[in-house]
């Protein structure tokens, strides 16, 4: 079993299997069994859920499981799981998307390569042609945004902003079943492209705020315009 199938499918049995009360899950010994792996493999598999804040290791008592201090990596391992997310923290991660993508429009205008912006033409080409046939824009829409980050050149800016797209990933595509609310995006897009190609950071930042706040408002309405309330919409919110 490859590592990355293991530490999601570990993390979907450990919450299904967690005591609801108390959230300890059932022993190294225990799940070895279950995965029919070596206990050094679910050791260095824990290791890693453990560093993501998704399970602590409690000394002569146990493992135990809490998502409340989980980190961005470790939602979007639970999203990969198919693991229910918390509304209010999908919408607080849109947040935080949103800042960093803005920041990003700014960046690319100044670092953008002539290979960046032929990436962003072809996305738009295909982003057309998709909306011709009838076709929502989910693949396209990631990644014209994740072109637009990659154009900063910094790598772990990219990396992490590729997290928010893995998180989302259920519900693009039904963000834009909407016909309408992908020719608009696909608009706003050029827009964004073209403000890039002029390399004016100021006109990049605008727009790109404006076209993520669609996004954002999709997304508190999921969880009922309430950024604090915790009731469970969570299939609803992936």
């Amino acid at each position: 079993m490859k590592e990355n199938t293991l530490l999601a499918e570990l993390a979907a049995y450990l919450f299904s299997h967690a005591d609801s009360e108390s959230g300890r899950t059932p022993s190294e010994r225990e799940l070895a069994e279950h995965f029919s792996v070596s206990r050094g493999q679910i050791r260095e598999a824990l290791a890693i859920l453990e560093a993501m804040r998704i399970v602590e290791r409690r000394a002569k008592s146990g493992i135990y499981v809490d998502t409340r201090q989980a980190s961005v990596e470790a939602m979007a391992l639970f999203a990969r799981a198919g693991l229910p997310l918390d509304p209010v923290q999908i919408y607080e991660t849109v947040e935080l998307r949103k800042i960093h993508e803005i920041k990003a429009a700014e960046l690319a205008c100044a670092r953008a390569t002539e290979e960046n912006f032929a990436r962003l033409r072809e996305i738009l080409k295909e982003s057309e042609e998709q909306l011709a046939a009838g076709e929502g824009l989910a693949r396209q829409d990631r990644d014209f945004h994740l072109e637009i980050v990659r154009a900063t050149q910094n790598s772990v800016f990219y990396r992490i902003c590729s997290v928010y797209y893995v998180m989302g990933e259920r519900r693009l595509p039904v963000y834009f079943n909407d016909p309408e609310r992908g020719r608009r995006s696909h608009a706003e897009h050029i827009q964004i492209y073209e403000a890039l190609l002029r390399r004016d950071g100021n006109l990049a930042q605008a727009l790109m705020s404006a076209h993520l706040q669609g996004a954002e408002s999709y997304w508190k309405g999921l969880i009922g315009g309430d950024a604090g309330r915790t009731t469970p919409v969570l299939e609803k919110a992936i």
